[in-house]
């Protein structure tokens, strides 16, 4: 009896057309991964400072249009830098109404002061929820190493000076800032030492004006260790060296 012959089956051609959209998706996906793994090298620390500010806007109900604007500080802090980031609703909460008007009102004595003297890259102001910061490059004030005001610039203090008047007055807090460079000569051993000196002595040339009292000064060094700029650039380390003027809220000035 013949043997029947066994059909051989071949197995059907698969169809392969799924591996393209299949290629194409993975590709997407390490694009993606690429860009996630690039943005994870950005600056941290302004990373989550502009997380917080979508966040604050997103859950206080503070509009686009009230977060802070880095113009607004006229320069001061790349900051402050380097700062805080702060919407104006967080900082008229923490200074309260009145306060915020009234350092709101000084800040734009100040910056119209700025504008008017073209010195926008030696001065600079912002405000906080600790009051309004003045802050002022070191070369408009003392030379290299030294903390006695320039003949030149004692005008500029006491121009300063006047913007410092208010009635009722309040605390103001001048403090001194150095870069990470050590300095060890005849009259200083240290940046603190340096950066003390150097708000002390603008102090004194700010109290020349017989409308300040020195009851609502007072002064203090940081030496180098409160930068508001990396201290690996020359740029840097040129934004460290300042002095600041912290004008407080009024309910300070009897703590």
């Amino acid at each position: 009896m013949a043997r029947k012959k066994k059909k051989k089956h071949h197995d059907e051609h698969m169809d392969e057309s799924w591996l393209i959209p299949y290629a194409d998706l993975m590709t997407l996906l390490l694009a993606l991964f690429i860009v996630l793994f690039a943005m994870s090298s950005v600056d941290a620390v302004k990373f989550q400072q502009l997380s917080k500010a979508f966040n604050d806007i997103f859950t206080s109900g503070t509009g686009v249009m009230d977060f802070s604007s880095p113009m607004e500080t006229n320069g001061r802090s790349d900051s402050q830098n380097e700062t805080m980031i702060q919407s104006k609703g967080e900082v008229r909460k923490a200074l309260g109404e009145k306060d915020y008007k009234e350092l709101s009102a000084m800040q734009e004595r100040v910056n119209e002061y700025i504008e008017k003297s073209d010195i926008k890259d030696k001065l600079g102001t912002s405000l906080t929820g600790e009051g309004l910061m003045i802050s002022i490059r070191d070369n408009v004030l003392f030379g290299s190493g030294s903390a006695d005001v320039l003949p030149r610039d004692r005008q500029v203090a006491k121009e300063i000076a006047a913007l410092l008047v208010m009635d009722p007055p309040r605390s103001i807090v001048i403090s001194g800032h150095t870069d990470n460079v050590p300095i060890s000569n005849s009259q200083f051993n240290s940046n603190w030492d340096l950066s003390v000196m150097r708000a002390v002595n603008f102090m004194k040339v700010v109290l020349e004006n017989p409308a300040l009292s020195p009851e609502w000064f007072s002064a203090k060094g940081y030496g180098e260790f409160k930068p508001i700029a990396s201290n690996k650039t020359a740029e840097g380390k040129s934004k460290n060296r300042r002095v600041e003027i912290l004008i407080t809220p009024r309910t300070q000035l009897n703590k």
